[in-house]
């Protein structure tokens, strides 16, 4: 090639990675302004704590044992990470925040949170507990702050699993919607998405679902627009995820211009009817893979390898349990 050709391309070259970089700084400049980024979708990437159950799991499993493969596994997987009250109280939860967002910004990646500690959570059942109202509403302003302080990583909150869709159940669906929509208003930004409870295909008809989040929606809303971005499907369950595509359209089809992302953690061979620990589950799609005009994406929001409660020899809930790691991941970790 002539040298003046070379260098006309070498200059054209590095004119191009400039303006690269030039649109990389005004995105980013625009995002801390205040700008919201893009929702949710397919390519989505979310962390990968280091500060997960499973890295914990994986130091103290013995060298060489299936234990280890299968925390080891899961470990490196992009997965939700669950913010309680009782792991991350008012005076710790910022700071843990702080701290997932770094990572999140160390791997290129979003930070994804499961906000889990409404009053009389899970309504008496494996994960009871949670805070009572004003101090909810405390803890979940002290999430929204941090969250807003890690706009930058374009965080993903998954609000309260089970709570709309077992409040039919527990006959406090009033009460529930306004805690919800005090939770929104709390963690609201114009970079955080949020997506509350939206079941799961094998539970409340989509009609049924439908009408509970639009009550959600329509308190929370401010000036006539939205906080939430939509709805969050099949979170510690183990329903297909076809079935879930399919569901998660009839329910955003009820509520215009909302959307859903799907839990796929777990659904690796789909339900068998039980929701506590059932045996014979594997991991499912890896988050990012699909995505479509009602489903944002599919992410691992319930991290595979922590008991759904004291059922099926599971330990309590949220807590480590080796043998489901074991078999959740035995097509994906060599023998």
């Amino acid at each position: 090639m002539p040298t003046s050709r070379r260098t006309r391309t070498i200059a054209a070259i590095t004119g191009a990675v400039a303006v690269v970089a030039v649109v990389a700084v005004v995105a980013a400049i625009a995002l801390l302004r205040g700008q919201a980024p893009q929702p949710p979708g397919r390519g989505t990437k979310i962390v990968a704590s280091e500060l997960s159950k499973a890295t914990d799991a994986a130091t103290r499993a013995a060298d060489g044992s299936p234990e280890q493969a299968a925390a080891r596994y899961l470990s490196e997987q992009p997965t939700a990470v669950w913010l309680t009250p009782e792991a991350d109280p008012l005076d710790v939860v910022g700071e843990r925040i702080a701290a997932l967002a770094d990572e999140a910004r160390d791997q290129s990646a979003r930070t994804a949170v499961v906000v889990y500690g409404l009053p009389e959570r899970d309504c008496g059942g494996h994960s009871a507990g949670g805070l009572d109202g004003e101090a909810y509403i405390e803890w979940t302003r002290a999430i929204g702050d941090a969250l807003r302080t890690a706009a930058d990583t374009a965080p993903i909150v998954i609000l309260e699993p089970d709570s709309l869709a077992l409040a039919p159940e527990c006959g406090n669906i009033d009460e529930r919607v306004a805690q919800l929509s005090a939770a929104v208003e709390a963690i609201a930004g114009d970079s955080t998405w949020i997506y509350v409870d939206g079941g799961h295909s094998n539970w409340l008809p989509a009609a049924e679902m439908a009408a509970l989040i639009d009550r959600v929606d329509g308190a929370s809303r401010g000036d006539g627009g939205r906080s939430i971005r939509g709805f969050a499907t099949n979170v510690s369950n183990f329903q297909a995820t076809d079935d879930e595509v399919a569901y998660a359209h009839d329910v955003a089809a009820r509520l215009d211009g909302l959307h859903a992302i799907i839990d796929t953690g777990r659904n690796g061979a789909g339900a068998d009817g039980e929701w506590c620990n059932p045996p014979g589950r594997l991991v499912g799609e890896s988050g990012g893979t699909i995505g479509d005009d009602f489903v944002d994406t599919n992410l691992w929001i319930k991290p595979p390898g922590e008991s759904d409660g004291d059922c099926n020899g599971g330990p309590a809930a949220g807590r480590w349990f080796p043998e489901a790691a074991v078999e959740l991941t035995r097509n994906v970790v060599a023998d």
